[in-house]
């Protein structure tokens, strides 16, 4: 799914049935802001890849510096670092 960071917003997606595109848009925007305020007060900068794990799967995002979010929901069993690898191309090649 690609999603803009600032609001939220689905640009794109491809989603699994039953998968509320606009609830994990919203979700991931909501964090990533959230997250890049604490990692930027603490010193550490931006954050470039959010792993957020649950007990029925992972949300996995990418922001590649743009206003652009790119963003994988998978089973709790997914290989992170594969994933992660193609939300970094995705990325590259949206931005």
């Amino acid at each position: 799914m690609i999603v803009t960071s600032e609001d939220g917003l689905v640009v794109a997606d491809s989603l699994m049935e039953g998968v509320r595109g606009n609830a994990v848009a919203a979700l991931t925007s909501s964090l990533i802001k959230h997250t890049a305020s604490a990692t930027t007060a603490s010193g550490v900068g931006v954050p470039q890849f959010l792993h957020l794990q649950a007990a029925s799967g992972v949300l996995l995002a990418v922001s590649g510096g743009s206003e652009i979010l790119v963003v994988a929901i998978a089973e709790p069993s997914v290989n992170v670092g594969l994933v992660r690898l193609e939300l970094i191309r995705a990325s590259e090649a949206v931005n």
